[in-house]
C-alpha cells in the first residue's frame, strides 16, 4: 500500500459514520417519517415524503447530524397553499421547532440528536419544470442514489472531508465553496477520489463536465458541472475561482506530499492588536476600515452586499489615487469594509489634461472653462491643454468620512446601515479590530492558499 493509499485509508476510518451511527440516524429518520405521515394525512391533498441529501445516500461524515427530509405537494397549488401545508406539516412533526427561510419558509428543528429540515416542494413531473429552486433536489438525490455504490460513497466522503480540510467546503455565498452535490457529482464523474485529484491537480479553468451529456447550454463560469437533470443549471456556479484554485493548489499538495492534515479543518490562531501593529508597521501600508452594526440578514444575504459595498469602495479609493494593495469584509454583531492602500495622502493638486490644441471645438471648450477658474493653467504640455486643480480629497480619511462614500455603488442594506452611522478607522487605529476579528486579522495578515 503506497503512502497515499494508507493516508486515504485512515481518513476513511475516521470520517465514516460507525455502525451505531448508522443505527441511531435510521431510528430517527423512521420517527420523523411517522410523524410527517400523520401529518400529512390530515392535509387535503395527497402529499410524498422523500428523504434527500448525503444522510439519504450514504455520503454523510461521521458526527454530522443532519437530517432532510421533504414533503412532496401537488404542483397546481399557488406559492401560499404550498407554505401553509408546508408549515403545517412541519409544526406537527416538530412541535419545538422553528421557522427557516430559504426561498419559501420551512420547519427546523430536532430528532434523537439530529439537526432535521423538513422543507415543502412541489412534486413536479421533471426537474425543468421546477417552481421553486428546491424542487430539483429529489431528482438530485434520485439521481446519484442509482449511480452511488459503497466504494463512491467512501470516495465522496473522502473529498467532502478534504474540501473541509482545505477551507473550500460548503456552497454558502460566504463560502462559495463546494456542495455536497457538486462533491458528489465530481466523484462520480471521475469514477474515485484519486483520479478527481489528479485531474484537478492539472485543471485548466474553464473546466466543463457535462455528466448527462446535455451539450446545450454554456455558463461562463470558471468550473462548470451541468446538471445532469436539469441542462439549464450549472451546478457549480457558486463556486468561487479562488475556489477552484485552491482545491487544485491542495491537490497538487496531497499528490506529492500524502499526509491526513489536509483532511482537517483549521481555524487560524488569533491576533492580538499589537501583532497587528507589527505586520502594519514591516508592510508601511496606510489600512482604513469601515466599521458599523451588520444589517440583521443572514449570511446568505449579507456577504454578497458586503462584496459589493467592498468593491464599490476599493474602486473609488482606486480612482481617487489611493492605490489599494489587497482588501477584505468580515461580519459579526458588527461588520468590517477593511482596504490596504499604498497611498496615504496624495497632493493638494491633481493634474486634469485635456484635448490636443488641433480638435479645435473640444479644445477650445476645455480653454475657457478654465480660463478664468482657480486653477494651474491652462497651459500647454506637447499638444495638449492641461490644467492643474484642487484634489477633492487629499486622503482616504477624508474621502470615506465624507459623504462621497454614499456615491459608490452599495449594497442597499449596507447602505442604511452607513447611513445610521459608522466608525472609520485609518492606520494603527485599525489593530484595535483584532480584539473582535483576530481569526479573521491572522487569515489576511498571514495568508496561505
Amino acid at each position: 500500500m503506497s503512502d497515499f493509499e494508507a493516508v486515504l485509508a485512515r481518513v476513511a476510518e475516521r470520517v465514516t459514520p460507525t455502525a451505531a451511527e448508522r443505527d441511531r440516524l435510521r431510528e430517527a429518520v423512521d420517527e420523523l417519517t411517522e410523524r410527517v405521515r400523520d401529518a400529512v394525512a390530515d392535509l387535503p391533498v395527497d402529499a410524498r415524503i422523500v428523504q434527500v441529501g448525503s444522510t439519504a445516500r450514504g455520503t454523510w461524515l461521521a458526527d454530522d447530524r443532519d437530517i432532510d427530509l421533504f414533503v412532496c405537494l401537488p404542483p397546481d397549488l399557488d406559492r401560499a397553499e404550498l407554505e401553509r401545508y408546508g408549515l403545517a406539516v412541519g409544526r406537527a412533526a416538530l412541535p419545538d421547532g422553528h421557522e427557516e427561510y430559504a426561498e419559501h419558509p420551512y420547519v427546523a428543528g430536532e430528532v434523537r440528536g439530529f439537526d432535521v429540515d423538513l422543507v415543502p416542494c412541489y412534486d413536479v413531473a421533471d426537474a425543468t419544470a421546477i417552481r421553486s429552486a428546491v424542487d430539483r433536489t429529489p431528482f438530485h438525490d434520485a439521481y446519484l442514489q442509482e449511480r452511488l455504490d459503497p466504494d463512491l460513497a467512501r470516495d465522496v466522503r473522502l473529498f467532502k472531508a478534504f474540501l473541509s480540510g482545505i477551507g473550500a467546503y460548503g456552497s454558502d455565498l460566504r463560502t462559495r465553496g463546494f456542495s455536497g452535490y457538486l462533491a458528489e457529482l465530481l466523484v462520480l464523474a471521475s469514477d474515485g477520489f484519486e483520479p478527481l485529484v489528479r485531474a484537478a491537480a492539472d485543471w485548466h479553468p474553464p473546466v466543463r463536465l457535462d455528466p448527462a451529456d446535455h451539450g446545450t447550454t454554456t455558463f461562463d463560469d470558471p468550473l462548470v458541472v451541468v446538471d445532469p437533470t436539469d441542462p439549464e443549471r450549472n451546478v457549480a456556479a457558486v463556486c468561487a475561482a479562488e475556489n477552484v484554485a485552491r482545491l487544485q493548489h491542495y491537490a497538487r499538495e496531497l499528490l506529492a506530499d500524502p499526509r491526513e492534515d489536509l483532511f482537517v479543518p483549521t481555524e487560524a490562531d488569533p491576533l492580538d492588536p499589537a501583532a497587528v501593529r507589527e505586520h502594519l508597521d514591516r508592510r508601511g501600508t496606510t489600512p482604513v476600515a469601515v466599521v458599523f452594526d451588520a444589517p440583521a440578514l443572514v449570511d446568505d444575504q449579507l456577504y454578497p452586499q458586503l462584496r459589493k459595498s467592498l468593491d464599490g469602495i476599493v474602486g473609488e479609493l482606486d480612482r481617487r489615487g489611493f492605490a489599494p494593495l489587497r482588501s477584505t469584509t468580515v461580519a459579526d454583531d458588527r461588520a468590517v469594509l477593511l482596504v490596504e492602500l499604498a497611498v496615504d495622502e496624495l497632493p493638494t493638486i491633481r493634474r486634469h489634461r485635456g484635448p490636443p490644441v488641433h480638435v479645435r471645438e473640444h479644445a477650445t471648450g476645455f480653454y475657457e472653462a478654465y480660463a478664468d477658474a482657480d486653477v494651474y493653467g491652462p497651459f500647454l504640455d506637447a499638444d495638449r491643454y492641461v490644467v492643474e486643480r484642487d484634489r477633492e480629497y487629499t486622503t482616504p480619511r477624508a474621502l470615506l468620512g465624507d459623504d462621497a462614500i454614499f456615491d459608490v455603488a452599495l449594497g442597499a442594506h449596507v447602505e442604511t446601515a452607513l447611513e445610521e452611522g459608522y466608525d472609520l478607522l485609518a492606520g494603527d487605529d485599525v489593530a484595535e479590530l483584532a480584539d473582535e476579528f483576530g481569526v479573521a486579522f491572522a487569515r489576511y495578515f498571514e495568508p496561505t492558499p
